[in-house]
């Protein structure tokens, strides 16, 4: 469990890695939409401030290491109505502070990635300690993130919120992990929609072969796929198929990662 000075009481999810008013998320803000959102939506944010460099390794979405693995202090964990089960991981969004003007850093945005779970806490209303309850739309954001918008005395923030395309340099990254025949990839530093809602896997002794999410944007097949080059087909959130060929050489093994094509390049 990462060990986080919580400036405001929440709960990020961590696996071994209103003015008194509700901002409810709607079917038509779905994730999976192909159409990114161009209006924007209320929520609330709160931050936290970590103890120790270590804990940014970890989150819901298995990113690892965000700060080595290019994602920085530019990450949010996002309420449940908002994090769609882990569909939503990768995804990246615009927020800006509103209403509150003592607070706000006026004509500023910030542009964060989907990375963590902000798990509901039911033992407080929604207007306590329960901000990441259904139907909250809410962001945890990391202190450094939130200080680009509003002074940090703010605590518990209105904002609002955009999905808009991710921009990543290089191209898709595929960590493998496993062992034996159990194959599981971290899909990362996806541009476009972010987000992954399908995945495939191809040895060269095989046929495409679907993968199933496992968690976050971990995904997983058992097939014996040693001793052959992988190929990797990719689904986003927006429709957009993406296929790279040979990514992984003959030779590959668990725990090493590789660099595919990218969305829109």
């Amino acid at each position: 469990m990462l060990l986080l000075s919580l400036l405001v009481a929440f709960t990020l999810y961590s696996p071994a890695p209103l003015v008194h008013s509700h901002y409810n998320w709607s079917p038509s803000s779905s994730s999976s939409s192909s159409n990114f959102q161009s209006e924007w939506r209320p929520a609330r944010a709160t931050y936290y401030a970590a103890t120790d460099p270590r804990d940014i390794v970890g989150g819901a979405c298995g990113y690892g290491d965000l700060e080595r693995n290019g994602y920085g202090k530019a990450t949010a964990g996002l309420s449940t109505v908002l994090f769609d089960k882990g569909q939503i991981c990768g995804a990246c969004f615009e927020v800006r502070c509103v209403e509150d003007l003592r607070w706000c850093i006026p004509g500023t945005s910030i542009i964060v990635t989907a990375t963590n779970f902000c798990a509901p806490n039911y033992g407080f209303d929604l207007d306590g300690g329960g901000h990441c309850n259904p139907p909250n739309a809410h962001f945890v954001l990391p202190i450094e993130a939130f200080e680009k918008i509003a002074i940090w005395k703010a605590s518990n923030m209105p904002i609002q919120y955009r999905r808009i395309k991710c921009r990543k340099e290089g191209g898709v990254r595929f960590t493998i992990g496993g062992a034996g025949i159990f194959l599981s990839v971290l899909i990362s530093n996806v541009a476009g929609s972010g987000d992954i809602v399908a995945a495939k896997v191809k040895g060269s002794r095989t046929g495409w072969l679907p993968m199933g999410r496992n968690w976050g944007q971990n995904w997983h097949i058992n097939a014996d796929l040693k001793n052959q080059p992988l190929s990797f087909e990719m689904t986003s959130g927006d429709g957009v198929t993406l296929t790279s060929f040979n990514v992984a050489p003959k030779n590959w093994n668990f725990g090493q990662t590789f660099e595919g094509k990218q969305f829109g390049s």
